[in-house]
């Protein structure tokens, strides 16, 4: 039986041809095999215009879809069409679908389930533990990390998804030859073997900036939640989540201190009607997938020494954060920003008026139920 794969191949290259004009095309002849081969006046008569016709026609000039098959191969890659049972289900629903993805590594039934963090490639220290510790508690509990490979937010929340031993899934915006960026190099190989990188560019595309907005609608599409982390007014975290919000999936912020630029974009999304995130549990609830027990705590990091030295002040007792601040000899900022990161890993309450607790550590669900 012939495969098909190189004629989808083809039209993802054909000028003028994106996912509404393929499934005109598809409805009109039936098949992807005879919309590849039909000539113009059969074209014309599906409904294309002259500007779409002429793509086709000089691709079909151009490309040797044989070649183009064979180079994805040799390097162990995949070619994912509509027809593909793994292609991934979630992302047939948005509005444009790629007609192809290039993919390195796997995709698994379990990645329905899945969350796309973003954020910011010059997270502070605060932004740092929420990404890894958010991506840690999601890959323990079986939800596949998304993300965008870039320095930052992104490459932490892989980085902590492949730690704690979960599937973590990239998307480029270049080809999969040209992983940007270079330096990611070792970590996309990681991810091919505990996950997938997906690119909708044929091999050979560079980095180009415009492709990365355009990117970010795949990664938006992946997920059945998006978190941003840490985000500036221009960051292109904010345009993944308009994707996300456009596609119908639920959007968190986190919140983050009203002095540091980097929280500016995610504030600006709470103030949009964005859910605010205080703790992982808020995304499980969000994918309806159950807490089957506290999140291990081997597998959330130590955090910072300050951290270390507010936890071991608190207490059943409420005490305010300026006397916190005293006893660490921390500054308010750093203080604040702490004892935000330990309200997040569930190890801090705040009561009222800046006072905080120790919190009381979750039940686990065979607890709840004897």
């Amino acid at each position: 039986m012939e495969s098909t794969a190189k004629y989808w191949v083809g039209f993802s290259r054909a000028a003028g041809i994106g996912a509404v004009r393929l499934r005109l095309l598809l409805d009109h002849f039936g098949d992807i095999a005879s919309a590849w081969r039909a000539d113009e006046p059969a074209l014309r008569a599906a409904g294309l215009g002259p500007h779409a016709v002429s793509g086709i026609v000089a691709a079909r000039r151009s490309l040797d879809l044989e070649d183009e098959m064979e180079r994805v191969t040799q390097r162990g890659f995949q070619v994912l069409t509509w027809e593909e049972p793994s292609y991934p289900a979630h992302l047939l629903e948005i509005a444009s679908p790629p007609i192809v993805l290039y993919a390195w590594g796997s995709l698994d039934r379990s990645d329905r389930h899945a969350a796309a963090i973003v954020g910011t490639r010059r997270p502070t220290p605060y932004g740092q533990s929420v990404a890894r510790d958010l991506a840690t508690a999601l890959a323990v509990h079986g939800v596949t990390v998304v993300s965008g490979l870039a320095r930052g937010v992104d490459s932490l929340a892989h980085r902590a998804a492949l730690d704690a031993g979960g599937r973590t899934i990239a998307v480029l915006g270049s080809g999969l030859d040209q992983v940007y960026p270079a330096e990611h190099r070792a970590l996309a190989e990681e991810i091919a073997g505990q996950g997938s990188i997906l690119t909708e560019y044929p091999l050979g595309t560079r980095p180009e900036a415009g492709n990365f907005p355009v990117r970010n609608r795949i990664v938006a599409g992946l997920a059945m939640a998006l978190i941003v982390v840490e985000a500036g007014e221009a960051s292109g975290a904010l345009i993944t989540a308009g994707f996300a919000a456009d596609q119908g999936r639920e959007v968190f912020a986190v919140p983050g201190s009203i002095y540091s630029r980097a929280s500016r974009g995610a504030n600006r999304l709470l103030l949009q009607g964005a859910t605010p995130l205080v703790s992982p549990e808020d995304v499980l609830e969000a994918l309806a997938v159950p807490a089957q027990a506290a999140i291990p705590e081997e597998a959330i990091s130590l955090g910072t020494d300050l951290e270390s030295r507010l936890t071991g002040l608190l207490s059943d007792d409420p005490l305010h954060a300026d006397e916190m601040v005293a006893r660490t000899h921390g500054t308010p900022a750093e203080v604040l920003a702490a004892l935000a990161m330990l309200e997040l890993q569930g190890r801090a309450v705040q009561v009222g008026g800046m006072h905080y607790v120790r919190a009381r550590p979750p039940r686990r669900v065979a607890e709840a139920v004897g």
